[in-house]
Order: structure tokens, then C-alpha cells, then sequence
């Protein structure tokens, strides 16, 4: 019997780029791949298949699918982008969203709180751990922070 024991990483990965900009690359490519698939859902109906059999191959809803259908005749591609919309505006001005990034820049080691603690302080606005996290877009934050 064998025993294979761990060892640690001989090489190491290249950083092409911060950890934050990897989020926000994967992040586009999700929508991306949600576009994609809205596009199937199209190319199915211009080859003449039915909406329900077009709605399968994509893996939707019959609904759904009518709503895309509607999208698509109406707007065209752009009516197939995600449209997120909803929740809270933020508590803080994009201007005030671009000073705390810069604060955070100064630093690779801040906590959440310790950021949440910051805000409160510099901007008397006050946010929750979870919050904080959900900050992220449009603001840097350091991988402590996630």
C-alpha cells in the first residue's frame, strides 16, 4: 500500500492580474454565458423550431421563454442582456464609493468590521458585516474582505 503525502506547490501560478479583477472577469462571462444561451434559445426560432421545443433545448421554461421571445422582438439583442434591477441604492455617493477606495488601497489587510468601522466613521454611514461584502462593485476591496 502506497501513502501519498502532500506536498506544497513546487510551482507557482503566474498573477496576470488581482484577485478582484479575476471576480469582476467572471462575473461579465457569467452574463455572458446568459446572453449565450438566450441566443440559442433565438437561433432555435429563426431554424423554425417551437417556442415549448426551443425552451427545452435551453433548458427554460415555457414562460420564460415567451418573455425572451418578447424581449428579443422587441429590443432585439439588446433586450436579451440580464436586467438586474432592485435593492437598496447604496448608502454612499460614488464619489464617496471612490475615496473609500482609495483609503482601502493603502492597506492589503483590513477586516471587514474594520472597514464597516471606517465607513461609519468617515462617512457617518452605517452598514452591516454583510453589507460590507456585497460592497464590492465599483469599490476595491482587499481579499480579507470577501
Amino acid at each position: 500500500m502506497h501513502i501519498f503525502m502532500a506536498r506544497p506547490e513546487s510551482i507557482k501560478i503566474e498573477r496576470h492580474m488581482t484577485a478582484e479583477e479575476i471576480k469582476k472577469r467572471i462575473k461579465s462571462l457569467e452574463k455572458d454565458t446568459k446572453v449565450i444561451q438566450r441566443l440559442y434559445f433565438v437561433k432555435y426560432r429563426y431554424e423554425g423550431v417551437s417556442v415549448e421545443e426551443a425552451a427545452k433545448r435551453v433548458g427554460i421554461s415555457k414562460p420564460v421563454a415567451y418573455i425572451w421571445q418578447d424581449r428579443w422582438n422587441g429590443e432585439g439583442y439588446e433586450g436579451l442582456k440580464p436586467k438586474f434591477a432592485g435593492g437598496s441604492p447604496s448608502k454612499l455617493t460614488d464619489i464617496q464609493k471612490n475615496q473609500l477606495s482609495e483609503m482601502l488601497k493603502k492597506r492589503d489587510d483590513w477586516a471587514t468590521e474594520e472597514v464597516r468601522e471606517l465607513i461609519s466613521k468617515k462617512f457617518e454611514v452605517v452598514y452591516t458585516s454583510k453589507q460590507i461584502r456585497g460592497l464590492r462593485v465599483g469599490i476595491y476591496l482587499p481579499p480579507f474582505c470577501l
